[in-house]
């Protein structure tokens, strides 16, 4: 009976962190073949990143863009998809500059070492600085906004040093339980960002609603 209590809680603790992320999480693609990545599948395709949105699209025309399932790309074991076939020859010409960061896993949730789903549709995503980020929704995105630099930071931190060539399961299941010293609930973050909000005091991102330019 403790054992079942103790699943029960785990399970609904694990719900409640980082919803914004979780809510939309999905199979990770294989670690073997280079970083994990979260990945989905339809009709057309297995293992398919940005569910299925063209990655040069964020880049090129500051928009989510669904791809074409007749113009299609594999790159280190997972599926790309491309609203042309222009748009495809450009990613395979430099993949790592149109390949999503962090696996295309939530960037909020890889700042708490928990590797959750992501997006990539309209205000799940952020081009900073030359990178493109996915979030699981608008509320993390706008919960790591809060502090770019400094969650951007512990994120790379979390993702070189847990997640990057692991089993991203298993660094979920681990750190729902082995939560990070700075961890904060949903409701903490959401509650955060109203008050900052009516206070006027949230950061202002420069550049286009999706796009903040490169440093000078």
């Amino acid at each position: 009976m403790k054992r079942r209590q103790a699943l029960g809680l785990f399970t609904a603790s694990a719900t409640g962190l980082l919803m914004g992320c979780a809510n939309v999480a999905t199979a990770a693609g294989p670690a073997d073949q280079g970083p994990p990545f979260r990945t989905m599948s339809d009709a057309a395709a297995d293992k398919l990143m940005l569910l299925g949105h063209d990655p040069v699209a964020y880049f090129t025309q500051s928009d989510a863009v669904a791809g074409n399932p007749a113009i299609q790309a594999q790159h280190l074991g997972v599926t790309w998809r491309f609203a042309s076939e222009a748009n495809k020859a450009e990613f395979l010409r430099d993949p790592t500059k149109y390949m999503p960061q962090f696996g295309g896993f939530c960037s909020n949730g890889i700042n708490y070492a928990v590797p959750w789903g992501a997006g990539g549709g309209p205000n799940t995503w952020r081009i900073y600085r030359g990178k493109l980020y996915v979030f699981g929704g608008q509320a993390s995105r706008d919960q790591f906004e809060m502090d770019t630099e400094l969650n951007l930071q512990r994120a790379h931190q979390y993702w070189d040093r847990e997640i990057a060539g692991s089993n991203p399961l298993w660094v979920r299941y681990k750190r729902l339980v082995l939560r990070v010293p700075h961890y904060k609930s949903d409701a903490a973050l959401q509650a955060e960002w109203e008050a900052r909000r009516a206070a006027g005091t949230l950061p202002v991102m420069p550049g286009a609603p999706q796009v903040v330019p490169s440093a000078p």
